[in-house]
């Protein structure tokens, strides 16, 4: 009977103490050409995130399967046909207008995605980042703006809106002085962070049970920054990759086209150079876009109120997304990795937390999913009334990056179409 390898994550643990163990003979696959070909063979994930949907005749096809009539909107995706799915009849059936972002990427039960009564869960993004954790500089890059991305305890992790700024996290290394005093910052962490757990072990035996369990979670929170410490340190003292590629000017978000295509651009060489494993991207704007036709502002026209003039503008907003996102595609089906493209070893999932902004609508979600190694079909469709849970699609993409879970949010099971 063959051998199976040793996962190299497995740790020895006790008293909620986990000692990674070095690295043994074990861990390797049965042999070292299957080590090395797994190794250059890393899945990712981005998900794309847009607040103000996408007007539903514009995108969804009329039939269904492999061989639909692309709509207005996917003919501009029609170079990578065989490498994306759409879907309709999909949401997370909530009923919370705008506030429905926050839930798009966790999926948790529409009981705690209530205006001014959110509880959330951890965001898809984070979940694979979690179990993906040290083995890139960044464990994850969450960019754009909203309110996607979401830790283990349901607390709002902050983006990054600049993309200058993000251009230098990954790829501009800094001065000597600069790397010494961030050496210097991580250090200062760790030592504070060891004066703290040591009280904490003091303190947990004066208190009940409601503030042990409050305590507790405020020792999960240390835990996660002692690692992030270390992660920091090991990082800090290898050198970043060198890209031929200029800063990024900082554009507004009038200029939608060429701003979205910058985030894309960086999305992809952070892919290339491995320096994350998962991007999350948040793209909105409320102002009047420079687009030829276009003379109001994105939110306006996405409340069009079946107006034909504002619904054609909307249309020539989100045609002009389409196209950009179709030139991702392109890019990353073209940057080869050994046999497969980055496209190929990326699931990216796009999407909007509205199916019609005009009313607030959350169900019937605009959806694709491209990339990844799924079996791709085309138009999958399912009642537009009755929506299936968009998290049973959440529980396939965990499962296709090789981590086992069947549930995520609020899923019932998992799609088997892909």
């Amino acid at each position: 009977m063959p051998r199976q390898a040793l996962d190299r994550r497995t740790f020895l643990r006790s008293s909620g103490i986990a000692i990674g163990l070095p690295f043994l003979n074990a861990m390797l696959p049965v042999s070292a050409a299957e080590a090395r070909k797994t190794a250059t063979k890393p899945k990712r994930l981005f998900m794309v995130g847009r607040p103000l949907g996408m007007h539903a005749p514009n995108f969804f096809p009329t039939d269904a399967g492999k061989d639909y009539v692309p709509s207005r909107y996917l003919k501009h995706l029609q170079s990578r046909r065989d490498d994306f799915t759409v879907f309709s009849g999909l949401s997370h059936r909530y009923g919370a207008g705008h506030y429905a972002e926050v839930g798009l990427f966790t999926g948790v039960h529409s009981d705690f995605i209530r205006p001014n009564d959110i509880k959330n869960g951890i965001s898809l993004d984070q979940e694979v980042a979690s179990r993906l954790a040290g083995q890139t500089r960044f464990n994850s890059l969450i960019l754009g703006g909203g309110n996607a991305s979401w830790n283990r305890r349901g607390v709002r992790l902050p983006p990054e809106y600049r993309v200058g700024s993000v251009f230098k996290q990954l790829f501009i290394q800094g001065t000597v002085e600069e790397a010494a005093r961030e050496m210097r910052r991580i250090k200062d962490g760790q030592s504070i962070l060891d004066d703290v757990r040591d009280q904490l072990g003091s303190l947990n035996k004066k208190l009940g049970n409601d503030d042990r369990e409050r305590l507790d979670l405020y020792v999960s929170s240390i835990r996660e920054a002692e690692q992030k410490l270390q992660q920091d340190e090991t990082w800090q003292l290898t050198p970043k990759p060198k890209v031929e590629v200029k800063l990024p000017q900082e554009l507004s978000s009038a200029q939608l086209v060429e701003r979205t295509r910058q985030w894309y651009d960086l999305v992809h060489l952070a892919f290339q150079t491995d320096s994350t494993r998962v991007v999350s991207l948040w793209l909105g704007s409320q102002d009047k876009p420079e687009i030829q036709g276009v003379t109001i502002g994105h939110h306006d026209a996405s409340h069009h109120g079946q107006d034909p003039a504002k619904l054609e503008q909307l249309s020539l907003i989100e045609e002009a997304e389409m196209k950009v996102f179709g030139e991702f595609l392109d890019k990353m089906k073209a940057s080869s990795e050994g046999e497969h493209s980055l496209l190929d070893r990326t699931s990216i999932f796009h999407a909007s937390n509205l199916g019609n902004a005009s009313n607030h609508d959350n169900m019937n979600l605009p959806i694709i999913l491209a990339g990844g190694g799924y079996k791709h079909a085309g138009h999958i469709a399912h009642d537009r009334q009755n929506n299936t849970l968009l998290s049973n699609l959440f529980v396939r993409m965990v499962q296709q990056m090789d981590i086992d879970m069947d549930k995520f949010g609020s899923s019932t099971g998992v799609f088997s179409e892909v």
